[in-house]
């Protein structure tokens, strides 16, 4: 093992630096600096300045007092991931005989059940959107299809069809095909129509030409939640809205969650008790919004 009478800050500046000659991204590098510059103050205020002097109990006190200081679950564990990175490649370069993070538990973090629009809101939602046919159609097809904000972005003209939507492989995401319903086909006729004169194969573009980017997307939508007094939602929640109206409606748990694109059923399940379906439908096809 090496010398372990290097001080806390002297390694955190050597692993940093290890970061960066493994190419990590420049944010990962900063946050992860931030994270351990963090630990080291809390730790030097235990009078511990000394890797070897670290124990359990100290790292489980910084994620306490993470937690007692108004950070998240989320924000905590992040920088918990921080400092186990840290402790793994301290054992691993020897400067350390034992990783004292291991034992330290993440805090439980509790997912918020998905928010979703009433018949009455996406309605309110869709009038106060009608004047801008792009932003129209991007609200109806979500509506109807289920599609991510991100697909939407990635969509390609040729993609759409009379009566189908593809989605393109993507990420681990396998290819899939959803039925194109008439309210949404009509609002995508509608934009294309006003559509600005490019070649990008894209179907939703900028004035430049340029495929819509996802914060134009979620801007959009935002400026509309907010004119309908719905800014209590966001773009995300209209994905929502689809799966439970199809499930209230009675459709089947496959067809959801094929349109949706989960990767396992079990997802699509968890949204039955929050539209208080207790028995899944047996409808093969989606319903109309």
């Amino acid at each position: 093992m090496k010398d372990t009478n290097d001080p806390l800050s002297k390694l955190t500046q050597e692993f940093i630096e290890d970061l960066r000659k493994k190419s990590r991204s420049p944010s990962t590098i900063l946050a992860y600096g931030s994270d351990l510059q963090q630990l080291a103050e809390f730790l030097a205020h235990r009078n511990i300045n000394y890797t070897e002097d670290v124990k359990v109990q100290d790292l489980e006190g910084f994620r306490d007092h993470l937690l007692a200081h108004k950070y998240t679950p989320k924000s905590t564990s992040r920088k918990l991931n921080a400092v186990k990175t840290f402790f793994r490649w301290l054992k691993d370069e020897g400067h350390v005989g034992e990783d004292v993070s291991g034992g330290v538990q993440h805090p439980e973090i509790h997912a918020p059940e998905p928010s979703f629009l009433s018949p009455i809101e996406y309605r309110a939602l869709r009038d106060t959107a009608r004047t801008e046919p792009r932003v129209a159609a991007i609200i109806e097809l979500i509506l109807q299809t289920g599609m991510r904000i991100s697909e939407v972005s990635n969509l390609k003209l040729a993609s759409v069809t009379k009566d189908l939507v593809t989605i393109e492989a993507y990420a681990t995401q396998p290819e899939r095909q959803v039925p194109l319903n008439t309210p949404a086909r009509e609002a995508i006729e509608r934009y294309l129509r006003e559509r600005d004169n490019t070649d990008s194969p894209y179907l939703f573009v900028s004035k430049s030409g340029k495929p819509l980017a996802v914060r134009n997307i979620r801007a959009s939508i935002d400026k509309y939640l907010k004119r309908a007094s719905l800014s209590e939602y966001s773009v995300n929640d209209l994905r929502n809205t689809f799966i439970i109206e199809s499930l209230k409606r009675g459709v089947d748990l496959v067809t959801v969650s094929q349109a949706a694109g989960h990767k396992r059923l079990s997802t699509t399940e968890r949204y039955l008790a929050i539209a208080g379906v207790h028995e899944p439908g047996k409808k093969q096809f989606l319903e109309d919004l």
